[in-house]
């Protein structure tokens, strides 16, 4: 039986009044943005259900969701060559390609359902248009790159596709790429205007501010503890309340671990059978930013290359144009590191304390199959800053030291599976949910954040079945495409496009 299925037309809980006591229909651990959009379509679906929100820091999207601990890039496999890998005969598979960006869609039109029913304000606070480009030079990658122009082309989900190997025209659209660039050097791009730049941050602290306005308790400066289950079905947890000092414990029938990387430790901690086998390889990581605008202004596109032999696809080096409080300006990275932490701001045992005898043997097999990535991690943490800017010149051959200075990048936590005997890393976001529907987290990095109402309404089909059929009337309101694969009906692509860029003013 689901969680709430049982009462979900009756009122909802209220809070106890009894001292550091809380009961809530829904708990949402981790105030970034996947807990911001899971909450705001359950206050939309089911308004009377009260919605507590947690978060260990004391603002909102802090960890992976700030502006400048992600590049940003409204991920919809456009410029994104990981996601179109060259097989064995040589032709190029797009089906992932196809899947990422039919994901992206949901994103968007959810964004400008928010923005016609006041949940956001001015789109261009969190997303703006960006050029999306891949970038090859050298004869092999440039066949590669044709190959998978002519594959994606003609998709109706990459119209508008461009294939760019005249070097005047990539002098014009890409400068700061173009001076001082050596005029033996074979380079070619793919090009498209349907890209976005995206300040996760400015996005998440809407949707909550929205959630709050709706009744949400949003509290800051809570860390959860443990949790366990309780004989009638919901989920104790314990709380420490950071700035008082004082241990909170919270009833909630559903649970929504979004905390990012620390939510492999809190599934342990709730002992379902689910999360047995799952381990994470944490991955951290730096860019280096360029917030002179006379820079910026040589380069507006997010142009992205081929990763490194034995380098994760999150490390895939682009050149992007970012959009952060109205100032423009250039990341460039990420330059890949290694910390046993699970959060930026966490702790050096989570790592060592996430070991388990049921995800010891997945670990063990990943590390002896791993030797390319630990190779290029090593390679990675011995780069000296002026390394960093060299790495840059093979985007921007004459960028200049001090125009660039080094962030540290938000921390990411790959997934580690169970497979077989052994195990598999794997690089993209997983929803792992107890039988029971009654707690569910996100698991995973890239495309990670692009992909949120994604994966949230993946939470609310595992979670919800008894309501989801009720609920689908809303959800395609709140999401027109749900439910229908854009790729095979170009007619609705065409006018969800018009009406998304039209009100995200993305054309």
């Amino acid at each position: 039986m689901s969680a709430l299925t049982t009462d979900a037309n009756l009122p909802a809980r209220r809070s106890s009044a009894a001292p550091g006591r809380i009961t809530t229909d829904v708990l949402l651990v981790g105030a970034g943005v996947m807990s911001a959009t899971l909450g705001t379509l359950l206050k939309t679906l089911q308004p009377d259900w009260t919605i507590t929100v947690l978060e260990r820091l004391d603002e909102p999207a802090l960890e992976s969701s700030g502006p400048w601990n992600n590049a940003g890039t409204g991920h919809s496999a456009l410029c994104e060559l990981n996601y179109t890998p060259q097989l064995a005969d040589g032709s190029v598979d797009i089906s992932k390609a196809i899947t990422v960006n039919e994901q992206f869609q949901l994103s968007r039109q959810f964004w400008a359902h928010g923005i016609e029913n006041g949940v956001l304000r001015d789109p261009g606070s969190f997303i703006n248009p960006v050029p999306h480009v891949s970038f090859v030079s050298g004869a092999d990658n440039i066949d590669y790159l044709r190959q998978r122009y002519d594959a994606l082309a003609g998709h109706p989900l990459f119209e508008g596709l461009e294939f760019i190997d005249d070097r005047a025209e990539f002098a014009r659209r890409l400068p700061l790429m173009a001076e001082g660039r050596d005029e033996s050097e074979d380079v070619a791009v793919s090009w498209t205007d349907h890209g976005t730049d995206v300040d996760f941050g400015a996005l998440t602290k809407q949707l909550l501010g929205h959630l709050a306005s709706q009744g949400a308790d949003i509290r800051y400066d809570h860390h959860v503890k443990n949790l366990h289950r309780d004989t009638d079905g919901t989920w104790r947890v314990k709380v420490k309340d950071r700035t008082q000092g004082e241990t909170l414990n919270i009833s909630a029938r559903f649970v929504f671990v979004g905390a990012g990387g620390g939510a492999i430790t809190l599934l342990q901690k709730s002992g379902i059978e689910e999360i047995k086998g799952f381990a994470g390889f944490p991955v951290s990581g730096q860019f280096i930013r360029c917030l002179d605008e006379t820079v910026a202004a040589k380069h507006e596109a997010k142009v992205y290359g081929m990763a490194a032999v034995g380098a994760p696809p999150m490390s895939v080096p682009h050149l992007d144009t970012r959009v952060i409080d109205g100032q423009r300006s250039l990341l460039f990275g990420p330059y890949a590191g290694w910390t046993p932490k699970f959060l930026k701001e966490g702790s050096f045992t989570d790592l060592p304390f996430s070991i388990r005898p049921s995800n010891i043997g997945p670990m063990a097999a990943v590390g002896v199959t791993s030797w390319s990535l630990i190779k290029y991690l090593v390679t990675e943490l011995a780069k000296t800053r002026r390394g960093k800017v060299e790495a840059l010149r093979a985007f921007a051959p004459l960028a200049e030291n001090d125009d660039w200075e080094i962030i540290t990048a938000g921390q990411r936590v790959q997934v580690v599976r169970k497979k077989g005997r052994g195990g598999a890393l794997e690089f993209g976001t997983t929803v792992v949910s107890s039988g029971d529907g009654s707690i569910a987290g996100l698991l995973g990095a890239s495309p990670g954040a692009s992909t949120a109402v994604s994966a949230m309404l993946d939470v609310l089909e595992r979670c919800f079945p008894g309501q989801i059929e009720g609920w689908r009337p809303q959800l395609k309101e709140l999401v027109p495409s749900y439910g229908v694969t854009l790729a095979d009906d170009p007619g609705l692509l065409a006018d969800l496009r018009a009406w998304t860029d039209k009100t995200l003013k993305l054309a």
